[in-house]
């Protein structure tokens, strides 16, 4: 998943930084997510999440996604915007 979050209220990175490192750590520990923040780490009130999950079957990873889309929904509640992709072992050998 790529995650893009606004954060109005933040006035300086240091304060972005703080509700982000929750969001992360909640994603990471009671959601079962790798997270990296891929983009926009110097704006205030702006930021770009990877999420990536591994799950035995492409269902159980929507479920993981849905779970983390409500979670954010809630959180956020003047938005957030997801991207979704679900890849196969076999998708990414076709990759490389």
């Amino acid at each position: 998943m790529r995650v893009h979050l606004h954060f109005p209220e933040s006035g300086s990175l240091k304060a972005k930084r703080a509700e982000l490192n929750r969001v992360k750590a909640h994603l990471r520990q009671r959601m079962g997510g790798s997270v990296a923040e891929v983009g926009h780490l110097d704006a205030w009130q702006r930021s770009t999440l990877a999420v990536a999950f591994a799950e035995a079957s492409p269902a159980r990873c929507e479920e993981a996604a849905d779970r983390v889309q409500r979670m954010l929904d809630a959180s956020f509640p003047q938005g957030v915007r997801t991207e979704r992709r679900i890849v196969s072992w076999d998708d990414l050998g076709a990759i490389g």
